[in-house]
């Protein structure tokens, strides 16, 4: 856009400008802003992501948000059982650290070659067996990483992305509330609405990005249904 010669207090388009620009009415951004309209087309959600300039992440982030208005089937949430076939799997991957992610980073299974890699998963209760709480709230588990800023917030960007792909997610919900309260880097860090996508299934990648000081790096398969 033209520079008008007014001056900005903070970065990016105005209003005004995003409508021009998307082909939409200065007043319809504004009612998109405040969730008064519910129902919002593929074009016009493409058009304001183009002029956003959106990376890949941030318009499926979009895209997810914009969904939640529209109405779907109940769904009952998946166990967080893994089968016998998985965990036989993982068992005969003796050289190899390996584990079994659902969508919000809980660790539902994993071999003893991750559990030396990074932190011994038995040992915790069910309900503290998670990536990224582990990297906000276990002072261990954040000094296996050599970049931990880096990592932690793609850890909230990745949970982010999570949260707007599914809003009614409960446990997501009280995951995010508990490190709010009790990370002030994370309270900050979600603030700043960053998305990112989880790593795909079977990538060879640290937990959630940025790399722990090991050579080693686990294996991760992930159940999105979970």
């Amino acid at each position: 856009m033209p520079d008008d010669g007014r001056l900005r207090r903070v970065p990016g388009l105005r209003r005004e400008e995003l409508a021009q620009l998307a082909h939409v009415s200065t007043d319809y951004v504004v009612r998109l802003e405040q969730g008064r309209t519910r129902r919002v087309s593929r074009p016009v959600l493409d058009a304001l992501a183009d002029a956003l300039e959106l990376a890949p992440d941030e318009r499926a982030y979009l895209f997810a948000v914009a969904e939640v208005a529209q109405p779907a089937p109940a769904r009952q949430p998946a166990g967080q059982q893994v089968d016998q076939q998985l965990r036989q799997l993982l068992d005969g991957m003796h050289d190899i650290p390996a584990m079994v992610l659902n969508r919000r980073q809980d660790v539902l299974a994993w071999n003893p070659a991750v559990a030396a890699l990074l932190t011994d998963f038995g040992a915790l209760p069910p309900g503290k067996r998670n990536l990224i709480r582990l990297t906000f709230l276990d002072d261990d588990f954040r000094a296996l990483y050599a970049d931990w800023p880096r990592a932690a917030r793609e850890c909230v960007a990745v949970l982010r992305m999570e949260a707007g792909r599914h809003p009614d997610d409960q446990v997501l919900a009280a995951l995010v509330g508990e490190l709010s309260v009790r990370d002030p880097d994370f309270r900050t860090w979600w603030g700043s609405h960053l998305v990112r996508g989880a790593p795909t299934a079977h990538q060879d990648v640290p937990p959630s990005g940025g790399g722990p000081r090991h050579a080693g790096r686990p294996a991760v398969v992930r159940r999105d249904s979970a």
